[in-house]
This record gives structure tokens, sequence and C-alpha cells, in this order.
């Protein structure tokens, strides 16, 4: 009998009916965007009172010790968990060692994490913030308990459960973190308000797992497990230092008022990718891996996706780009204006990372796992030249350095792996040039409206609809390939 691999082919219809899909991929999306709309506007609210609140200077304190867990996190669980979404077969049998090595290796890197917090907070100009750090560091443990559970339900497409453990994750630490501040107790408070969110969060996650959450270990999975995961565990210590060296330089060489003046601005400029990507990318890779026996068909629906994506992203960020300085005195105050100079760039890269993360995905589930670790060392060998260099014009040139390396380096390095898996490059650009054109439309228009010299809220108002306007356009082009993606998302194949 063949044993079992991680071969990425389509499940078969033998799950038992715990793991059975709560819903197709596109209700999953629909959930998942739900989930994520509301969970990043009542983290809007909740930021601007904590920024008002504490100010720059605290909020850069926690800014370092944010770092800090992501870099843990980042490596946390082996990247063993995304086997469960790709497992063949019943993902019951590999379960309890997925939970095993993520408890352990999590633990470990816990431990490690209170040890080395001193140092960390020191080579980040701000040896105050050990003791935030160490305490953010211990989300660390829940995240291991709650890996398996979680890829449990996204494989199951069960984003109704996963929105309601969001959504009290954040309201909890929203909510223990705001009384701290009133009472004093400066960036602590928001450390440990993550701490309890993050605890909330796990217990229930535990308690609406799919399958009990076990410990085990399977021998005859176990290396196969590792050989799947500690190569995708690598790319994503690469992929984090690409994605947070910039605010490691910035604390390192600016300071953690700097930082928390950056960090504001690359919250901002990340709606777009929490909003349009995360949703996308909870539902993607699983519809992605269910057409694998038709690898044209995969191509097509991952061009469509970009496509359309794009109408919708490339609007939007260009909208944050050229109303960030009005968007970040109205939001957060004058105090913290200078943070809208990062904005500008940041909003920019954060619309060609959601295309890369969506590429990335694609090329993950094509087994293309080599070739995504290659391009992520030379982003990053490209990016530490330009940071420090950046860096020498404050955030807005460490900012600015981000966008110049995402365009001459990183985008040409992602088209050009797509053509090894059959998807040519002038196919993806021509699927980015209407909305590009778009864009460059929407700066010139904004531009115009601030020579007029009205009123900011009319500004801002008129430069939202137009905004939406051009994106309702791009649309209507393709709405062609938003037909096939909502019938694609409906088909019972994927459902």
């Amino acid at each position: 009998m063949k044993r079992p691999g991680l071969a990425s082919d389509p499940v078969d219809g033998k799950t038992p009916p715990g793991l059975r899909e709560k819903s197709g991929a596109t209700a999953a999306l629909a959930w998942s965007l739900l989930n994520t709309g509301v969970a990043k506007f009542g983290t809007l609210g909740i930021g601007i009172v904590l920024a008002r609140l504490l100010g720059p200077d605290s909020y850069g304190s926690f800014a370092v010790a944010m770092v800090a867990l992501l870099a843990v996190l980042t490596v946390n669980e082996l990247g063993v968990s995304l086997a469960i979404v790709r497992w063949p077969e019943d993902p019951a049998r590999i379960a309890p060692t997925v939970t095993t090595i993520s408890i352990v290796s999590s633990a470990l890197l816990c431990v490690a994490g209170l040890a080395v917090a001193p140092w960390f907070a020191d080579r980040m100009g701000d040896p105050g913030a050990t003791d935030v750090v160490r305490v953010m560091v211990c989300c660390v443990l829940v995240s291991g308990v709650v890996a398996t559970p979680a890829a449990l339900m996204q494989r199951a497409f069960d984003q109704k459960t996963k929105m309601l453990i969001d959504q009290v994750n954040v309201w909890v630490g929203a909510i223990v973190s705001i009384c701290l501040v009133l009472a004093g107790v400066g960036a602590m408070s928001l450390a440990v308000g993550r701490l309890a969110g993050t605890m909330a969060g796990g217990l229930l996650f535990v308690l609406k797992s799919p399958l009990p959450v076990r410990p085990g270990l399977d021998r005859s999975v176990l290396m196969p497990l590792l050989r799947f995961g500690l190569p995708l565990a690598g790319t994503s210590i690469i992929v984090f230092c690409v994605g947070y060296l910039d605010q490691l330089v910035t604390g390192s060489t600016l300071g953690p008022v700097m930082l928390g003046m950056y960090v504001l601005a690359f919250n901002l400029s990340s709606w777009p990718v929490t909003m349009f990507s995360q949703p996308l990318r909870s539902v993607a890779p699983v519809v992605l891996a269910r057409q694998q026996h038709d690898p044209e068909s995969m191509r097509s629906t991952v061009t469509a996706l970009i496509g359309v994506m794009m109408c919708v992203v490339f609007p939007a960020i260009t909208f944050l780009a050229a109303e960030s300085e009005t968007i970040v005195r109205i939001v957060y105050g004058d105090v913290w204006a200078g943070a809208s100079t990062a904005l500008f760039w940041l909003a920019m890269v954060a619309g060609l990372r959601i295309l890369f993360e969506l590429i990335y995905d694609y090329l993950v589930v094509a087994g293309m796992t080599g070739s995504i670790m290659s391009i992520q060392v030379g982003w990053l060998v490209a990016l530490i030249p330009a940071l420090f260099l950046g860096a020498s014009a404050g955030i807005a040139g460490v900012a600015m350095a981000q966008f110049v390396v995402v365009v001459a380096l990183v985008l040409p390095l992602y088209l050009w792996r797509l053509r090894a898996v059959g998807i040519k490059p002038l196919r993806v650009l021509r699927q980015l040039l209407l909305p590009a054109g778009a864009s460059a439309a929407l700066l010139t228009l904004s531009a115009i409206f601030g020579r007029l010299e009205l009123a900011v809220p009319w500004a801002l108002l008129l430069s939202g609809a137009a905004t939406v306007c051009v994106s309702g356009v791009l649309l209507w082009f393709k709405r062609a390939d938003v037909a096939m993606l909502t019938k694609l998302g409906r088909s019972g194949a994927l459902a």
C-alpha cells in the first residue's frame, strides 16, 4: 500500500464528518473578508485611542516588543501546520504529530526569546523595553498550541468560527490594554493586552477545534512533515527579515521614537494587505491545490485573481499614498504628522506586496519552494544596503528604499519565476497595466484637488469618491474574470 506523503493531491472523499468543509470557497472568502473588515475597523478605533494616549515614545517601546514577537512567530511551529492543509488523506493521522512539533518548538523558542530580550531591546535603542519584550514573547506558547486547530479550520473553510475567535482575541486585548493605559501602565499595557487576547483566542481555538488537541508522535510521518515544513520555516525567516528589516534598521539607527512613527505608518499602509490579501490567502491555497490536476485551469485562476484583485488594490493604495498627510493628521493628531512621509512610499509597497503574496501562494502550491527562497534571499540582500543608505534621510528614506528595491528587483524576479511554471510575464503585466494607469490618473487628480485649496474634509471625500468610482470601472472591464472566479468559488469541485 502506498504510504501517504505530502504531495498536493486533491483531498479525497473519505474525510470524517468532523473535518468536512463547513462551506465552499466563496462563502469562506466572504466570512474571511467580514472577519478582517470588522477586526480592522475595531483595531483602527483602538489604535487611534492608544496612539493618542501613549504618544510616540511609549508606542515605540511597544513596537520594539512587537518586532521581537513577530520574529519568533515566524518559525515557532517549523512550518508543519501547513501540511495539514495539503495532506491528501485524513489529517487526523498527522494532527497529533504536528501538535507535538509545534508545542515543543514554540516552548524552546519562547525560552530563547526570554533570554535574549535584554540584548534585543538594547540593540533596538530602548533598553527599558526588555520586560515588554518578555511579556510579548509569551504569546508564542499559545500560538504553538493552536497551530493545529487553526490549520484544520482553514482546511475545512470554517472561517465563520475563526471570525468569532479572532474577534474575541482583538476585543479582549483591546479592553485590557485601554484599561491599563488609563491606569498609567504605559507601553506594558499593550503587551499585557496582547497576551490576554491571545490566551482568550487560544482557549476558543482549542474548544472549537475540529479534532481534539492531543500531542502524539507518529514516526512514519515525522520526517515527511519536517522535510515539508523546515524549508518553509527557513523561507519564513527570510520573509520576516524582508518584511521587518526596515523596522529593525529604523529602531537601531533612528531610535524608538522614530520607530514608533514608522510603525504607525507601516500599520496604516498594511490596511490594504489586511483587507484584501489576508482573506484571499485563507482560501486561495486550498482552491489552487485542488486544481493541480488541471495546470492550465490553475494558471487561469491565479491570473484572473491577480487582475481582479489589483483593480481594487491599486486605487486603494493610491488614495492612501496621495492623502497620507491628511489621513495621519485627522486620525492620529498633529504629533504623529511625521509618519506621513513614510506612509506615502509604504502604501505603494503594500500594493505590490499583495501581488507578491498571491504569486507566493501559487508557487508554494506548484512546488516551487526553492524558487521562493531564492527570491526572498535576493530581496533581503538588496534591502540591507538600501535601507541603511535610506536611513540617512530619516523614515521617509527607509520607506523609499523599500519601494525602489521592490520595483527594480523583486517584481522582475517573481515574473521570471512564474515563467518556470507556465505563466508568461506579459500575461501578468497585461493584468496590471489597466490598474496601474488608473492609479496614475488618481494621483494626478489628487494633486489637482490639492491645488484647488479645498477644505480638508471635502478634498478627502472627493478623492475617496474618485477612488471608488475608478475601482468600479476597472471591475466592470474585468467582469468576465469576476464571473469566472465567482462561478469557480461556487462550483461543487471547490465547495
